[in-house]
């Protein structure tokens, strides 16, 4: 009998804390939101500390021409390679609020070897290479999204 009293009682408690029953929250955990005090912020809930500091854009332009390759290689069967760029200028820095991933936003003409010239849009972001380490590329060579994941048009990868 008091095995089944002390399961009973053990059982109403689990409820009673699930629902948010115990310590004035209400019923059903109905309690307001609270923002972070200052011991969560400081230990777990850091969040990323950006400094802005991003190279040019004629930076990326060796590693558009190099993945361009790559990628028309792989998917593209054509072969096409990037034989050179100009009007390479900047479009955009930083555009959006001051808490996101500082960008920027670059265009370019791209001489590929097709003999025609094709506009390029592409962004460098602080912490966006792999595993976050470094600044990265995304960029877009007009007439070759192939996958559609800038369209149209390229637009997609613009401000």
């Amino acid at each position: 009998m008091l095995r089944a009293v002390c399961c009973i009682r053990s059982f109403t408690v689990a409820v009673l804390i699930g629902f948010g029953g115990l310590g004035g929250f209400g019923i059903l955990g109905a309690a307001p939101a609270n923002a972070a005090n200052w011991m969560e912020k400081t230990i777990y809930m850091t969040g990323p500390r950006y400094d802005a500091v991003l190279p040019a854009c004629e930076v990326a332009l060796d590693t558009i021409a190099s993945r361009f390759a790559q990628k028309e290689g792989r998917f593209g069967n054509s072969g096409l390679q990037i034989l050179g760029f100009e009007r390479v200028r900047e479009i955009a820095f930083r555009p959006w609020a001051p808490g996101t991933i500082p960008r920027r936003f670059c265009t370019a003409k791209a001489l590929v070897s097709d003999g025609r010239k094709h506009a390029v849009n592409f962004l460098i972001g602080e912490d966006t290479a792999m595993i976050g380490m470094s600044w990265g590329v995304e960029w877009c060579v007009d007439g070759f999204d192939h996958d559609w994941s800038y369209n149209p048009r390229c637009k997609m990868a613009r401000p």
